[in-house]
């Protein structure tokens, strides 16, 4: 099968969970090995929002890492399906991404880094994972199938465009629309502006202080997740914390939404987007609808946050 040739044809590509478990579980790892990274390299943005990574028209990035006087970015290019390191003095490196232990991958970027005389030290073991095995040592993730990488980034490829639409329609505190490698998921994240109650806390291998930082501040937050546990398919999502009274009932659209009681958030399948005559509408609706109900019964100063999506135009 053309794989370049399949997303171009088909945009919102098929991704059935069963068929890439092991490909997802690998790449999963690998993205977090890259996250770490950054996170080593990078100064503390509000929210962890210097950890996160990037969609680009061939993958994902970590952007520009400082390192000393020099920056370095990473990527990963799911069309050719390699991943590459470039420096800020003209170095770069690059290997394919194939069927590879997690053990393996990690062993092969640090050598990389380690010959470009980017030396980084990094916390081994994964975080938000059941059962977190050392990156230095996981053998048994070694699943890569590039087909399904490449519908993944084309998937993501989609709900970013869709969701920086959404994006354009709030002035106040957002942000940016960017890949969380925890999860993992793409999100987008809006904010009253109030404080918000301190976070439990409590996600598997994330010190607390993490999340509460993260949640220190009312949010409407929505994204997409290629699915586990509960859901086991992929879907979009949209929650609130703190979850205002009523929340769970609201209305939202399109009809294929619902509330999921275990996760406490709304979630549409990510195939009754793909089947929708109109896929962006779909998404955009149910963007829109879970926010209203966050905001509204919330008390948020929707007239101050808020903008019409067509109120401002080319220069």
């Amino acid at each position: 099968m053309d794989i370049q040739t399949t997303s171009r044809t088909e945009p919102w590509p098929s991704l059935p969970l069963e068929a890439w478990r092991d490909t997802y579980a690998t790449v999963h790892l690998w993205t977090q090995i890259v996250g770490k990274i950054r996170l080593a390299q990078s100064p503390w943005i509000n929210h962890a929002w210097h950890v996160t990574l990037v969609v680009t028209a061939r993958g994902l990035t970590t952007t520009s890492i400082p390192y000393g006087t020099r920056t370095f970015q990473i990527d990963f290019d799911f069309i050719a399906h390699r991943l590459t390191i470039q420096s800020s003095d003209g170095r770069m490196a690059s290997f394919p991404l194939q069927a590879q232990s997690v053990a393996a991958f990690y062993t092969r970027l640090m050598a990389e880094l380690d010959a470009l005389q980017l030396h980084v030290d990094l916390h081994l073991l994964p975080c938000e994972v059941a059962d977190p095995q050392p990156f230095d040592q996981d053998e048994t993730h070694c699943a890569y199938d590039p087909e399904f990488a490449a519908r993944f980034w084309q998937a993501l490829v989609q709900a970013d465009r869709v969701f920086k639409q959404f994006r354009a329609r709030f002035m106040g505190k957002c942000s940016p629309v960017h890949f969380f490698w925890g999860a993992p998921d793409l999100a987008v994240t809006r904010f009253s502006g109030r404080p918000a109650p301190r976070h439990p806390g409590g996600i598997p291998n994330l010190p607390d202080w993490v999340t509460r930082e993260a949640y220190s501040h009312e949010v409407s937050s929505c994204g997409f997740w290629p699915g586990g546990g509960p859901i086991p398919y992929a879907a979009f999502y949209s929650y609130a914390y703190p979850e205002p009274a009523g929340y769970a009932k609201a209305k939202v659209e399109p009809a294929a939404a619902f509330y999921s009681t275990e996760l406490r958030e709304f979630i549409l399948p990510y195939d009754a987007v793909r089947q929708a005559a109109a896929p962006d509408d779909a998404l955009l609706a149910f963007l829109q609808t879970t926010y209203d109900a966050a905001a509204d019964l919330g008390a948020w100063d929707r007239a101050s946050l808020e903008r019409d999506g067509d109120s401002l135009g080319p220069a």
